[in-house]
């Protein structure tokens, strides 16, 4: 662990960490606009945060981190984008292998995977396989995703069970749904961060989101590192989270977990 590494996991040392962080990586177009660059070299240094963000979360105690790599309305991108984003995708989560299993880091592809061409499919599908037997963080990589369709598709899959007769309609409860979705069985996020100024979840994680905090920045994705994410961690440490109860509550569920037994 490197010292900057150290400074962050002391300064954070006295809170509960989110178990669960997710990141809508925006702004990777914006940074290369900004330099007179073509936007494929914004999603290239952007791996650089991925990396960083990914690094950090394992080294200091987080469990899951989901990022939000590929929607589906991108595909609505110009072509030529859309196919250096899939080549990007695909090379550099094969490239980063190695260092994930050293970190003991596991993969997940959540979305419509079988939308992607044939060769960033067979990299990712490669990577998640060496590393389905690490135990340290889950790193999730959302592609041509979309929370509305993947909601329709688990209402769907439920609607073809209740008509074959496998579930009663009547038992369908909010577990049911949760399992259908492409996320299961993650837990929903704690911490929903979205960097490059937008302060919107762009059809992203919208049931799982329920009960997140959210945490917008202004940094763009590139310039997202180490310390910017260690900034939004230390915002959610000082949230109460109530879950709909009040602050009395809150507080005395965290009196009696206290108590010796």
């Amino acid at each position: 662990m490197d010292t900057l590494t150290q400074s962050i996991k002391d300064r954070l040392s006295g809170a509960a960490l989110p178990r669960h962080i997710a990141i809508i990586m925006d702004g990777n177009g914006r940074w290369a606009k900004q330099r007179g660059l073509p936007r494929s070299a914004g999603h290239y240094e952007g791996v650089s945060s991925v990396r960083k963000a990914t690094e950090l979360c394992s080294d200091i105690g987080v469990g899951y981190l989901t990022l939000y790599a590929f929607s589906t309305e991108n595909w609505n991108r110009p072509q030529e984008e859309v196919d250096i984003l899939m080549n990007l995708i695909g090379m550099a989560i094969e490239q980063e292998t190695p260092d994930l299993l050293r970190n003991n880091v596991r993969l997940r592809l959540v979305g419509d995977i079988e939308r992607l061409p044939d060769e960033a499919r067979s990299r990712l599908f490669r990577s998640r396989s060496i590393l389905e037997g690490c135990t340290g963080l889950t790193l999730s990589l959302c592609l041509s995703y979309s929370s509305k369709s993947e909601i329709t598709r688990a209402v769907r899959r439920l609607a073809d069970m209740a008509v074959a007769g496998e579930i009663d309609p009547q038992s369908i409860a909010e577990e049911t749904i949760a399992d259908e979705l492409y996320t299961y069985p993650t837990p929903d996020p704690d911490l929903i961060i979205r960097t490059g100024g937008e302060k919107r979840l762009s059809n992203f994680l919208l049931w799982q989101a329920a009960y997140s905090e959210l945490y917008f920045s202004p940094v763009l994705w590139p310039d997202f590192g180490k310390e910017a994410l260690a900034d939004a961690i230390a915002d959610y440490q000082m949230r109460e989270r109530r879950f709909g109860l009040t602050s009395e509550q809150v507080e005395g569920d965290a009196d009696a977990e206290r108590q010796p037994i």
